[in-house]
C-alpha cells in the first residue's frame, strides 16, 4: 500500500465527517436538538473528534521523516498558516457581517490571530471555529511530538498516557453528566480536553505505518468502530456522550474507524470514491461555510415567501457542496500553492 492511497482513504473519511456534521447542523437547526441515543446527535459530537484523529495521522505521514531541523519547522508553520487562516478569516468576517454584529475588538483580534485557541477557546464568531482554535494549539504541540517520538517511542507513549490521563480527568471530573453540555461548553472545548485525540492519530501512524492489515481486517475495524458508536448505551443530554466511560468508548470507536480507513486500500476508482475524494478535499470549506449557506438560504427563501423546511435543507445542502468545492478550487488551493512557493523560495 502506498502512502498516497492511505491519504486518499483518509480524505474519504474526512469528507464523510464534514458532510455528517453539516447534516447534523441542518437537522438540529430545523427540528431542535436530538437525544444522545440518536445517531445524528452522536455524529454532532464525534464528527469533530474524527477530524482531530485524522489531523494527527495525516501530519505524521507528511512531516515525521523531515520535520527535525529548524528550517523545516519554520516551513511547517508557514504552510499551516496559509492553509488555515485565509478561510478562517473569511468565515469569521462573513459571520460578523451576516449577523450584523459589533464585535468586541479584543475578541476580534484573538480570532483573526488564532490566539483564541490558547487563551479564549470559547470566544469565537464562526460556528465550529472553536475546533480550528484547538487545531492551531495542536500545531504548536506537533513539532515536540516528532522530537519526542524520534528520540524514544517509550517517551512518546509516556506522553500519550499523560494526555490520556488529562482526557480522563475531563471525562470523569471536570465535565458533569448531570449538567447540560451547553452549560459547560467552555470546559468541553478546552484544547486540553481534545489533545489526546490528535496525539492518538499521530500514534496510529507511528505504530501502525508498517503493519500490514488485510482488507477484511480493515473492514472489521471499521465495522467494530461503527457498532460501538451506534450501540453504546447513552441517552439524555449530549453531556452523556462526553463524560464517564461513554467518552472513552466513543473515542475508541473513532480510533477504530480511523485505523480501518487508514489501513484498508480502495483498489478501484469509481463514482462513489470520486465523490468522496471531492468532498474530502472540500471538507474544510464545508465545515466552516455550511452555517453561512444555511443563513443565506433562509434569508432568500423568506424573501420569496417559501417557508418549507425541506426546500431549505435541500437547497442548503446543494449550495454548500457547490460553494465549498468552488472555494476549495479558487481560494484554498491558491493559498496552499502560495505556501508551497514561499517554502520553496526560502
Amino acid at each position: 500500500m502506498t502512502v498516497n492511497s492511505r491519504l486518499h482513504n483518509l480524505d474519504y473519511l474526512r469528507g464523510l465527517a464534514a458532510a455528517s456534521i453539516m447534516f447534523y447542523h441542518f437537522t438540529t437547526w430545523s427540528f431542535g436538538e436530538y437525544d444522545a441515543d440518536t445517531l445524528i446527535r452522536r455524529i454532532g459530537i464525534y464528527g469533530v473528534a474524527i477530524f482531530y484523529v485524522l489531523s494527527g495521522l495525516t501530519l505524521y505521514h507528511v512531516y515525521f521523516k523531515k520535520l527535525f531541523i529548524t528550517e523545516n519547522i519554520i516551513s511547517f508553520f508557514k504552510k499551516r498558516v496559509l492553509r488555515i487562516f485565509p478561510l478562517l478569516w473569511l468565515a469569521t468576517l462573513a459571520t460578523i457581517v451576516l449577523n450584523r454584529e459589533s464585535p468586541d475588538a479584543t475578541k476580534l483580534v484573538l480570532n483573526l490571530s488564532g490566539l483564541f485557541g490558547l487563551v479564549a477557546w470559547d470566544k469565537y464568531f464562526a460556528v465550529g471555529a472553536w475546533s480550528i482554535g484547538n487545531e492551531l494549539v495542536f500545531y504548536l504541540l506537533f513539532p515536540f511530538l516528532i522530537i519526542i517520538a524520534r528520540y524514544s517511542k517509550k517517551a512518546f507513549l509516556l506522553l500519550s498516557v499523560l494526555l490520556l490521563g488529562v482526557y480522563t480527568v475531563f471525562a470523569f471530573q471536570i465535565l458533569d453528566p448531570s449538567v447540560q453540555l451547553s452549560m459547560q461548553w467552555k470546559n468541553y472545548v478546552n484544547p486540553l480536553n481534545q489533545a489526546f485525540l490528535f496525539v492518538g492519530g499521530f500514534a496510529i501512524g507511528l505504530f501502525f505505518e508498517n503493519q500490514r492489515v488485510s482488507v477484511l481486517n480493515g473492514l472489521l475495524l471499521i465495522a467494530a468502530g461503527f457498532a460501538l458508536f451506534i450501540l453504546y448505551p447513552a441517552s439524555g443530554d449530549a453531556s452523556q456522550l462526553v463524560t464517564d466511560f461513554a467518552r472513552l468508548s466513543f473515542s475508541l470507536s473513532c480510533f477504530l474507524i480511523c485505523t480501518g480507513f487508514y489501513k484498508i486500500e480502495f483498489s478501484k476508482t469509481n463514482l462513489i470514491t470520486k465523490i468522496l475524494e471531492i468532498t474530502g478535499k472540500s471538507s474544510y470549506s464545508i465545515y466552516l461555510l455550511h452555517p453561512l449557506v444555511w443563513g443565506a438560504t433562509g434569508f432568500i427563501l423568506t424573501r420569496v415567501g417559501n417557508h418549507s423546511i425541506v426546500v431549505k435543507q435541500v437547497m442548503a445542502v446543494a449550495i454548500t457542496f457547490m460553494v465549498s468545492y468552488f472555494v476549495y478550487e479558487k481560494f484554498e488551493k491558491y493559498f496552499m500553492k502560495l505556501g508551497s512557493r514561499k517554502v520553496s523560495s526560502d
